[in-house]
């Protein structure tokens, strides 16, 4: 990872998964947000950015780009990523929802011979309070300090952020890796990459029903990671007949054991590694001090 507020940074595609106060708001923040790519638009300017046709335009009038926002209609975003890979970015944040999965496991072949972390689709971004802003996450819901955000809602995200800087709990960094049915990377990568990073001393992962995302964590989490761990999982009332269409979920169930994805056998999972589990959002501020002050 490079997330510096010296990293250079793109958008590609202006739809309605972004909006001017979004821009506003990054660059208010510090992020270095040199261009905008939307082809036929080049020359002109959106949001007070210069537009270029092509990734590779950019490159040329600003040397390598560190992370590229995609924000184009979940049909594209398969091209615009490749493109962005083809032109040597190595960070990729997709906020558009809905993007084919086959797609989805194109990009991800391509990203990983090329070593490109990509977060989303479905996300917020990313966001180290007090230095860069990369989506559109509310900055004013943060604040610096050691408490590393893992989550694979969209809202909650901020939400939980939000409760631990009421209660004066900072932030080091806050990801929502995309509640799509397939996603970039895991919380099992975003787990090592905190668990690695000096200025995080604890993490918050925040789940919900659907997949085995967090079975997988919590198993992770017992054999690898060091720095204490507090859970949260979203829906635990939700009927168990439903399914959150935009986590993927109905495909996954097909053939597996009744409980499969539910939030009953997340919270399981947890407490059988004996990972604190908050019961709402409220309550894990406390659960944070606990297991920083053992």
């Amino acid at each position: 990872m490079n997330l510096t507020p010296n990293s250079k940074v793109v958008i590609q595609g202006f739809s309605e998964f972004i909006s001017v106060t979004h821009v506003a708001q990054m660059i208010a923040y510090g992020t270095n947000l040199v261009a905008g790519v939307n082809p036929g638009c080049g020359g002109q300017k959106i949001y007070d950015l210069p537009v270029f046709d092509l990734v590779e335009q950019v490159v040329d009038k600003f040397g390598l780009i560190d992370t590229t926002i995609i924000c184009v209609h979940p049909y594209q975003v398969l091209d615009a990523a490749l493109e962005a890979i083809a032109s040597g970015i190595r960070q990729i944040i997709i906020i558009s929802p809905g993007v084919p999965p086959l797609d989805m496991v194109q990009l991800l072949r391509k990203a990983e011979a090329k070593e490109t972390l990509v977060v989303g689709p479905n996300s917020p971004g990313i966001i180290i309070p007090g230095k860069i802003l990369l989506g559109t996450q509310p900055s004013e819901f943060y604040t610096p300090g050691s408490v590393g955000i893992i989550s694979r809602s969209t809202t909650l995200t901020y939400e939980i952020a939000r409760e631990l800087t009421k209660a004066g709990l900072g932030q080091s960094l806050s990801v929502s890796i995309g509640s799509d049915a397939i996603v970039g990377s895991s919380f099992i990568q975003w787990l090592q990459i905190l668990d690695e990073d000096d200025a995080t001393e604890a993490i918050v992962l925040v789940g919900q029903p659907g997949g085995g995302r967090e079975e997988a964590a919590a198993r992770y989490i017992a054999e690898a990671i060091d720095k204490p761990v507090v859970a949260y999982i979203a829906g635990i009332n939700a009927p168990p007949a439903k399914h959150w269409r935009q986590t993927g979920t109905l495909a996954a169930v097909i053939g597996r054991h009744p409980d499969f994805g539910s939030a009953k056998s997340k919270l399981a999972a947890f407490s059988q590694l004996k990972v604190p589990v908050a019961e709402r959002p409220s309550q894990i501020p406390q659960l944070v001090r606990q297991v920083i002050n053992k």
